[in-house]
């Protein structure tokens, strides 16, 4: 089982994208200028997080129970216990803010998966601060969290990415697989990248079991796989 999974959060486990939640309750409304900045390419989007972060005004107590109302996939779970009997690395690699992600993992019982992703810190008096552990001077992506080079630490694994949107591109185009939900499905379909769809955890778990049943076939070259029909319909889009 030589396979490391590489899963977003935002609009993968999460149900919504939780940063645009947290800026619609509490940040200046001049953060859509900012959005709109990065959706032209005048800027990355570590630039347009740190920006859009310094507009938000919220108590640790508003924040914290803002984080208890995010809903997420809850047959994620399940999927991380399937992981975990195949004995598969499981990393969260996300452009979104760690304060989210471990908040929402620990209400799930899953605090102890790897968080990759923007570090969120209270500064005081209503204000944050945005900082990138986990950025790369060589992304071309001006990412706040460069999921290339995260997937690359681990060379001796195959990589199956599990993600929806923009900000899982780049590492889709360097996965061996990927299961794809959302706008991540048509980009998939335009680069010709190995994918699957799928609809939730629940069906991503059904996926998984099937993947590495066909893992020998992928490795020798995506287009030559017959064994699995589900698979089989959508490797190529």
């Amino acid at each position: 089982m030589n396979w490391q999974l590489i899963v977003d959060f935002d609009g993968t486990i999460s149900l919504k994208d939780t940063t645009d939640l947290l800026l619609k309750k509490f940040a200046d409304h001049s953060w859509h200028a900012i959005e709109a900045e990065w959706h032209s390419g005048a800027i990355g989007s570590r630039e347009c997080m740190m920006r859009q972060i310094d507009l938000i005004r919220a108590t640790p107590d508003e924040m914290d129970a803002f984080v208890d109302s995010i809903e997420i996939d809850w047959h994620f779970k399940s999927f991380i216990r399937q992981a975990q009997r195949y004995s598969l690395p499981v990393t969260i690699v996300s452009d979104g803010l760690d304060y989210v992600i471990n908040s929402v993992l620990r209400r799930a019982g899953l605090d102890g998966l790897a968080v990759n992703a923007n570090h969120l810190s209270y500064k005081g008096d209503g204000q944050w601060r945005l900082s990138s552990p986990f950025a790369s001077n060589s992304c071309h992506s001006q990412s706040g969290t460069c999921k290339c080079s995260i997937a690359a630490q681990r060379r001796d694994k195959m990589t199956l990415v599990i993600g929806d949107g923009r900000s899982d591109r780049c590492v889709a185009e360097e996965a061996d697989f990927v299961f794809a939900k959302s706008g991540l499905i048509q980009f998939c379909e335009e680069k010709q990248l190995p994918f699957t769809p799928f609809r939730d955890f629940s069906h991503a778990s059904v996926l998984l079991a099937d993947l590495l049943e066909i893992t020998p076939t992928i490795s020798a070259g995506a287009s030559s796989v017959t064994e699995k029909p589900a698979l089989k319909e959508t490797i190529y889009g």
